[in-house]
C-alpha cells in the first residue's frame, strides 16, 4: 500500500518545457494548474503534450512514475493508453474494407457465426458501441482480469446472455465488441491482431516506442500504475494482456501517440474519406447523434468540437484529443485509475488555459436563474455524492430507485469529485415532455459536470442527467 507524498510537489524539479509559440504566461498557468490537479487526484504522474497547427507548443512531464524509489516521470515514459487502442482496431477495420476483405455492414456471423448474437449484430454496430452487447469488463473480478485468457472464455462471458437493448438503436459503451473486432481483423488478415497492429499501423506511423501490456516487463522507463481503494493510494492491479487485447493493451509514450495522429489525419493509415468517417458522430435507428463515429467520440468543450478518445486501465488513464477549430491537439498520459480521470481532467486544463477567454465564455451563468430549482440541485447532488436518497428532494419513483441501490452506484461516480466549487445555471429546455434545467457544476480546474434536472409537479426532482467534460 502507498500512501501519496504530500509533499511531492515540492520535491520534483519542473523540467524545461519544450515549447514553440506559447506564452511563458500561459505555460505557467498550465504548470500551476497542472500540479492542483496532481495534489487534488493524488496522481502520482502525468506527461502531456500539445501540437497547435503542426507545432509543438507545450510538452511537459510531472511527478513520479513510480513511487517507490522516487523515479521521476519524463517525456519519454511509458503508461498504459488503455482504449486508445480502439482508435487502432477500428482503423484496421477500416483498411481491411478497403481490401475487399470484410464489409462493416455485415452481419457478425458472415465472419464469426459463434460469438454471442453474432446473426444479430453488424460490425459497424460493434464499432460505435451501438450493438447493445454487455461489457465483458464489468462482469469479472480485479483477480480475474490480472490471469491470461482465450477469446473464447472472453465470449463465454456474455454468452447466453440478453442484449442491452434492440441493436442500432441506443449507444452503450462495451468492450465486448472490441474483443470481436480484434477476432475478425485476424480471421480476415490471416494475421495475429498483434501482428497485424504492428505492421499495418505501428510501423507504417514509425511508432517504435509503442508495445502492449505483455511487453511491460523490459519496456525502459515504463510507469507503475496506481489507484484509489478505499481513500488510499495503492499500486493497480495489471490487467492481462489477453483480457485487454483489441480493446485496451497498448503501452506508449505521448510523442508515439502523436505520431499516431499524424500519420492517421496524413492518410498514412486509412484514406482521408475513412479518417473524416472515423470522426462522423453514427445516429441510432431513430436518428439520434450518439456521440460517437468509427473508433472516435465526438462531443463538445467550452462549446468548442472535440474528436478523441480516453483510455483507462487499472492503473493508468489517458486521453487524445483534437479540436478542429483551433487546429490543436492535447495528449495526456497519467499513471492513476481513478474516475473522474485524471487524463480527460488534464488535457481540458490545457485547453482552457490556452484559451481562457472560451473557458470563461462557457462558464458565463444564463439569465433568469430559478435560485429555489439552484438550491434543489445542490441538495440533489450533495444527496447523491453520499449515497443516500430523501423523499423530499426526489420523486417517488425516483427516491425509490435510490434506496434499491442506486444511491450507492451514484455516490461511487460522484463522491471522487470532491466539494463543488461553483453552480452554474445554462437555461431551461423542454424535452420528451419534460421541463430541464441545466447546470454545470465545476471542481477546480479541468473538472466539469454537466448536470440537468426535471421537477415533478411537487418540486421535487423527477430525473437527472449528466456526464463530465
Amino acid at each position: 500500500m502507498h500512501q501519496f507524498p504530500s509533499v511531492f510537489v515540492l520535491l520534483v524539479a519542473l523540467p524545461a518545457i519544450a515549447k514553440i509559440g506559447i506564452a511563458d504566461e500561459s505555460a505557467q498557468r498550465i504548470n500551476k494548474d497542472v500540479w492542483t490537479v496532481l495534489h487534488r487526484t493524488e496522481t502520482p504522474a502525468a506527461t502531456i503534450l500539445a501540437i497547435k497547427d503542426g507545432q509543438l507548443i507545450y510538452n511537459h512531464a510531472f511527478g513520479w512514475r513510480e513511487l517507490d524509489g522516487r523515479l521521476p516521470a519524463s517525456l519519454d515514459t511509458h503508461y498504459e493508453i488503455g482504449s486508445i487502442t480502439k482508435q487502432f482496431t477500428a482503423a484496421a477495420i477500416l483498411q481491411l474494407r478497403d481490401a475487399g476483405k470484410l464489409d462493416i455492414d455485415a452481419k457478425v456471423s458472415t465472419y464469426l457465426p459463434d460469438a454471442p448474437h453474432a446473426g444479430e449484430l453488424t460490425l459497424r454496430q460493434l464499432l460505435t458501441h451501438t450493438s447493445g452487447l454487455l461489457d465483458y469488463i464489468g462482469l469479472v473480478s480485479d483477480e480475474q482480469i490480472t490471469k491470461s485468457v482465450t477469446f473464447e472464455k472472453i465470449m463465454g462471458i456474455v454468452a447466453g446472455k440478453p442484449l442491452d437493448f434492440p441493436p442500432g438503436s441506443k449507444a452503450s459503451y462495451s468492450n465486448t465488441g472490441y474483443i470481436i473486432l480484434g477476432r475478425i481483423i485476424e480471421l480476415t488478415s490471416h494475421e495475429s491482431y498483434r501482428q497485424y497492429i504492428r505492421a499495418h499501423l505501428l510501423q507504417p506511423a514509425g511508432m517504435t516506442q509503442t508495445f502492449t501490456i505483455a511487453d511491460e516487463p523490459s519496456v525502459s522507463g515504463m510507469a507503475k500504475g496506481y489507484r484509489h481503494v478505499n481513500g488510499k493510494l495503492e499500486r493497480g492491479v495489471v490487467i492481462s494482456d489477453s483480457y485487454a487485447w483489441s480493446a485496451g493493451f497498448l503501452v506508449s509514450t505521448v510523442a508515439d501517440v502523436e505520431k499516431w495522429n499524424q500519420a492517421l489525419a496524413g492518410g498514412k493509415i486509412v484514406s482521408k474519406a475513412n479518417c473524416a468517417a472515423m470522426a462522423t458522430p453514427q445516429k441510432t435507428i431513430a436518428g439520434e447523434n450518439t456521440g460517437y463515429g468509427l473508433g472516435l467520440f465526438i462531443d463538445t468543450v467550452n462549446d468548442q468540437t472535440r474528436i478523441g478518445h480516453t483510455g483507462g486501465t487499472y492503473g493508468f488513464t489517458a486521453a487524445n484529443f483534437y479540436f478542429p477549430e483551433q487546429k490543436l491537439r492535447i495528449i495526456a498520459l497519467t499513471n492513476n485509475a481513478d474516475n473522474p480521470e485524471p487524463g480527460e481532467i488534464l488535457a481540458n486544463v490545457v485547453f482552457n488555459d490556452l484559451y481562457p477567454d472560451l473557458a470563461r465564455a462557457a462558464a458565463m451563468p444564463a439569465a433568469d436563474e430559478d435560485r429555489a430549482i439552484t438550491t434543489k440541485v445542490k441538495t440533489g447532488f450533495e444527496n447523491l455524492q453520499h449515497g443516500t436518497g430523501d423523499g423530499s428532494v426526489f420523486g417517488a419513483s425516483l427516491d425509490a430507485k435510490l434506496k434499491a441501490g442506486l444511491a450507492t452506484r451514484m455516490s461511487g461516480q460522484f463522491s471522487p469529485y470532491g466539494a463543488p466549487t461553483a453552480f452554474i445555471f445554462k437555461g431551461r429546455r423542454s424535452d420528451n415532455g419534460k421541463s430541464w434545467s441545466d447546470y454545470l457544476i465545476e471542481f477546480g480546474p479541468g473538472s466539469t459536470l454537466k448536470i440537468s434536472i426535471a421537477l415533478d409537479s411537487e418540486g421535487r426532482i423527477l430525473s437527472i442527467g449528466f456526464n463530465s467534460f
